[in-house]
């Protein structure tokens, strides 16, 4: 991976510090000028003496100068990737973006909701997903689909648990202060996310019972220096759901009304699916369930999702909604069928591709592409799925990633051509195209490209398991979310 940004280059730093200790004034140095003048500096040949003997110096320091840059070459059947190992910054200055200040919030808001998890579904208790810090149990089921030496990283992770990973990390952020007066960004670690969804679904909930955790929130909020201060605009949050379930305009609509309530409308949300003309709402990576520890493992899963053998062209996990008119997902799975052998599919009704699916990470292993049409909203966490498993996805909706995740992915008509493939669904529906066709004609190279490009992503795309995130100076999903928040907070045209 590639340094961070504003990091220089090993060769610099080095030469940085060899020049700091050159003696050009040490006392051998001087010795030799001062002999020189006293015996020569009669004559005319003083100062070629003299030069000739800072010339030697100045040549002895530049022979050892140079110093390659440390490279893993990972091999492909007919590819070689290079990626370029991050250096570790000589001279650390993490928080040039300013501080972080997290408000320790009544545990009403965040710890009593995750002490409640057999409470927060109707039909089935959190409590495996909300433990582990969130990451859930370690996920047994794929051992001999993923190395030995990497299943320890691996978890059985919820794909609304979120906050309770920014929370963990936030607390051991190295630019983290205690001192509000010293901050420049203020996180609540309110658990919105597991306070709305314990309602959604729940038929007896008035839309008072929805709201009242986060009206309670706001009105505790209001009473902080900082927030009063700013009217928000220098606060975050981290909210595990979809936006939608936070935008309920009346009282017979879907969810909570917690981003439309009076404040709100200045906090930069952090949110698994953002709404595209809302510029307060930021899209991050839908969890999964890799979760490393440390630089050196995410380059070896790289290695290992690059060097794997790929049988089938394309695959696609979902299901069906017989209940919806011209279901696109039903039109995807007949397309699939018709193909053969170039398509696989998982069938995912009754729930068979949730937290513990072997059978989908296999699945997006063995694949070149992956389809990721819209699911019950916009987005899916499958196609962070399909990317860290290596596979390219394959986009129907614009919305679905390119207008979302615009931190992690680039969403450029051309940049996005280089990880993903656009197909209008529009086109596919009318019969002009076919998915297969628009696939087949994609050469070997590109498609050797296209991978490179999504195995690179990788890092962006998964929330480290340690703390302070993975070493080496590489980022992962966490960091990207937080130095965008900072950049965001510093930035001049940025009301605070």
């Amino acid at each position: 991976m590639s340094p961070r940004s504003g990091t220089p280059p090993p060769e610099t730093r080095l030469l940085k510090k060899l020049w700091s200790a050159m003696p050009m004034s040490g006392p051998d140095l001087s010795g030799w000028v001062c002999a020189f003048q006293s015996i020569y500096c009669a004559s005319r040949h003083c100062a070629l003496l003299i030069f000739t003997v800072l010339s030697l110096q100045l040549l002895l320091f530049l022979s050892t100068r140079s110093l390659p840059s440390p490279l893993f070459i990972f091999r492909h059947p007919a590819v070689t990737v290079a990626i370029a190992v991050a250096p570790a910054p000589a001279t650390a200055a993490p928080c040039d973006n300013g501080l972080l200040y997290v408000y320790d919030i009544p545990p009403k808001f965040n710890k009593e909701l995750i002490a409640d998890c057999s409470g927060l579904n109707p039909w089935v208790s959190r409590c495996d997903a909300l433990s582990n810090g969130g990451f859930g149990a370690p996920a047994a089921d794929l051992a001999g689909i993923v190395p030995d030496s990497l299943m320890s990283s691996w978890f059985s992770t919820d794909q609304f648990i979120a906050e309770l990973i920014f929370h963990r990390r936030l607390l051991a952020h190295r630019c983290r202060t205690r001192n509000p007066s010293a901050a420049s960004a203020f996180y609540i670690p309110f658990y919105a996310g597991l306070a709305v969804g314990k309602h959604l679904w729940s038929s007896t909930s008035s839309s008072d019972e929805r709201d009242r955790t986060c009206t309670d929130l706001l009105r505790w909020i209001d009473s902080q220096s900082p927030w009063r201060k700013s009217g928000g605009w220098d606060h975050f949050i981290t909210l595990g759901r979809i936006t939608w379930d936070f935008r309920r305009s009346n009282d017979r609509d879907w969810g909570g009304s917690f981003l439309y309530m009076p404040g709100m409308e200045n906090v930069t949300r952090l949110l698994i699916e953002r709404n595209p003309w809302d510029d307060r709402d930021v899209g991050i990576p839908y969890p999964i369930g890799f979760h490393p520890r440390t630089a050196g493992e995410v380059r070896a899963w790289q290695a290992f999702v690059m060097n794997l053998t790929r049988p089938t062209l394309i695959s696609f996990a979902g299901a069906a909604r017989a209940s919806i008119k011209d279901d696109f997902r039903g039109l995807l799975l007949s397309e699939c069928a018709g193909a053969g052998g170039a398509c696989r599919a998982v069938d995912c009704s009754g729930g068979r591709c949730g937290n513990r699916s072997a059978e989908t990470l296999s699945l997006f292993l063995d694949s070149v592409f992956c389809l990721q049409p819209r699911g019950d909203s916009f987005t899916r966490r499958s196609m962070f799925d399909c990317m860290v498993a290596g596979a390219i996805p394959v986009i129907f909706w614009r919305r679905s990633a390119y207008e979302q995740y615009t931190w992690y992915l680039p969403g450029e008509k051309e940049e996005a051509g280089e990880w993903s493939v656009f197909i209008d669904r529009r086109e596919v529906r009318s019969g002009a195209v076919s998915v297969r066709g628009v696939l087949d004609g994609i050469g070997e190279e590109k498609i050797r490209r296209m991978r490179e490009r999504v195995v690179d992503l990788i890092p962006k795309l998964v929330y480290a398991r340690a703390e302070e995130g993975l070493d080496e100076g590489m980022d992962d999903a966490f960091d990207v979310a937080v130095q965008g928040v900072l950049r965001r907070f510093q930035g001049n045209g940025y009301r605070r």
